[in-house]
């Protein structure tokens, strides 16, 4: 869905005006983020049904503008962009699957592309590539996979820990920079950092807490954290990538 224009899909309608999009999340009866999407062409009584629609299905709304991934998926997909580039150029798949812990995600960015399909992925990829090709670069690796027909990186089945399918990995062609897992983490965090400050300047959301909300509700990211963008405040990657934080210090973080 997220990767689907509703100002393009508008374009073909008879009244436009009264085309709005819903982004749930999957499980939908679980998750209880609905990301709420205007066209260029929405007028108000359609977005203020859409909310109230919202309401009523017991979701927490968050209007976001039309944009290619909308917020969460737009996100995601930049880790995912990153963790591959980090494989495409030398890091081991375990390490940069391991990376991201500190981020608390219910899942590890190859156990989700599992689930979702990496077809499905390569092709929200390549609509972002599309949009923003300086930021969000495509995979030959993932290509690979995806011609070759893989579900994922991991076998599939089996109990424990997933173990790493040896037809995939004899797929990959690596550079020689392999990176450790506290790289990796740098690296994704320095990039969700740039890309946040490009929405909020962007105005695909209004507010940081925006951002904040979408990612918990929307991807599982703990409430412990306060959001993403209090882990970057307080990581450092808003300053180091973008040269200033977010929020203001003391705001869900420890006063300086």
């Amino acid at each position: 869905t997220s990767s689907l224009s509703l100002t393009e899909m508008s374009s073909a309608m008879s009244h436009p005006e009264r085309v709005v999009g819903f982004h749930f999340f999957n499980p939908v009866a679980v998750m209880p983020l609905l990301e709420i999407i205007p066209s260029a062409s929405t007028d108000d009584a359609t977005l203020a049904t859409a909310f109230a629609v919202g309401r009523t299905l017991k979701k927490s709304t968050v209007l976001v503008q039309d944009t290619p991934g909308f917020v969460v998926n737009r996100l995601l997909n930049l880790v995912m962009a990153e963790v591959f580039r980090a494989v495409d150029e030398g890091t081991d798949l375990a390490v940069a699957d391991r990376a991201l812990r500190p981020l608390g995600m219910p899942m590890s960015p190859f156990t989700l592309m599992q689930l979702v399909g990496p077809a499905v992925a390569f092709h929200v990829m390549e609509v972002l590539n599309d949009a923003f090709p300086d930021r969000y670069p495509l995979s030959d690796n993932l290509r690979r996979i995806v011609e070759a027909g893989k579900p994922g990186i991991f076998l599939p089945g089996g109990k424990g820990s997933p173990k790493l399918d040896p037809e995939v990995i004899a797929l990959l062609e690596q550079g020689d920079t392999a990176l450790d897992e506290s790289q990796v983490l740098e690296r994704v965090a320095d990039a969700l950092a740039r890309e946040a400050r490009i929405m909020l300047d962007d105005g695909v959301v209004s507010e940081p807490q925006d951002l904040d909300l979408c990612m918990i509700l929307g991807s599982g990211m703990p409430f412990a954290l306060g959001g993403l963008t209090p882990y970057l405040d307080r990581s450092g990657a808003s300053v180091r990538a973008t040269g200033r934080r977010f929020l203001a210090p003391g705001i869900a973080s420890p006063p300086e």
